[in-house]
């Protein structure tokens, strides 16, 4: 089950995310802390550097390669700096079937859309499911789906409940159009009648602004005549963090953020804590939408809760 993060604030450098503190990304995808799964079938991002030429176009990566031994994202990790980034490795169940391709990498954003996400989660069912929920998504957009799986779909429907998809969210546009695909999901889950766990951790990004969730439909509910199906990832909440300071970085041998969040000039968002000391981080609640924009140099958040 996957990995992900966010980031948006003063500009890092992307290994300062990707690889060098205790519990970095790369590093979650073969040791990730609250997941006792291994995430190899690929990584990707998206990081906005405000100060590039055409700053709202994010550089771009992916990859199906083992993050670990991809020297090619050490590299660029190491030199490229950012002011916004999305992040995310991606671990699929094995299965004979599954798709490792490029196509399936996360963060998926389409051709002129400002948006990018990436989710960390899996819906059940979702053969059954996807013509449903095609349904709520307008051919201009559902042309763009390239891959095979739900996220993809999932990121369509956030797309779909946008008052225009191809320019930045405004105010509560994007928290707005999240929850709304979250309902659509929901609903056309009833329909079916498919109730099995299933969980959506959503992490969206347009280098002004980001948003995260952490939902899971009906929870506790498994196939329980047939073990082999119940995904280990489904057993608990699916976990997800975020920390407030400035300064981000390595400081008396800690990797942290400077400073209260009444200072903050950065916000840091992810499936797990990146630092060993988790003290200045805030588990997101169960059910929760997190929001953050920056206004005047710093971030300003909100939380919702969401059905």
């Amino acid at each position: 089950m996957c990995r992900a993060l966010l980031y948006l604030g003063s500009p890092v450098a992307l290994d300062t995310l990707t690889h060098r503190p205790d519990s970095a990304l790369v590093r979650q995808s073969t040791m990730p802390k609250m997941l006792h799964m291994l995430n190899l079938a690929g990584f990707g991002l998206r990081a906005w550097d405000r100060d590039s030429r055409d700053p709202g176009r994010p550089w771009a990566y992916g990859s199906t390669d083992i993050p670990v031994f991809d020297r090619n994202l050490e590299s660029l990790a190491g030199k490229v700096v950012a002011s916004a980034v999305l992040g995310h490795v991606r671990g699929v169940a094995y299965s004979t079937t599954a798709d490792v391709t490029p196509a399936n990498v996360h963060p998926f954003q389409f051709p002129g859309v400002p948006l990018a996400m990436a989710h960390n989660g899996d819906l059940a069912r979702f053969a059954e499911l996807k013509p449903a929920l095609a349904a709520h998504v307008p051919p201009s957009i559902a042309r763009h789906v390239r891959g095979t799986t739900d996220s993809e779909w999932i990121y369509a429907l956030v797309l779909s409940g946008l008052p225009d998809p191809m320019r930045c969210p405004e105010g509560d546009e994007l928290a707005d159009a999240m929850e709304r695909a979250l309902a659509i999901i929901r609903r056309e889950r009833e329909r079916l009648g498919i109730d099995l766990s299933s969980s959506v951790n959503l992490f969206a990004c347009d280098g002004t602004q980001l948003a995260a969730a952490r939902y899971c439909f009906d929870f506790g509910r498994y196939a329980t005549e047939d073990p082999a199906r119940v995904h280990e990832a489904n057993m608990n909440y699916l976990s997800l963090w975020y920390t407030l300071g400035r300064d981000y970085g390595l400081h008396d041998g800690e990797w942290r953020m400077t400073g209260d969040a009444a200072e903050a000039d950065s916000i840091l968002v992810a499936s797990e804590p990146l630092t060993r000391d988790v003290a200045s981080w805030v588990e997101l609640p169960e059910y929760g939408l997190l929001s953050a924009r920056l206004e005047g140099g710093r971030p300003r958040v909100s939380l919702r809760y969401l059905d």
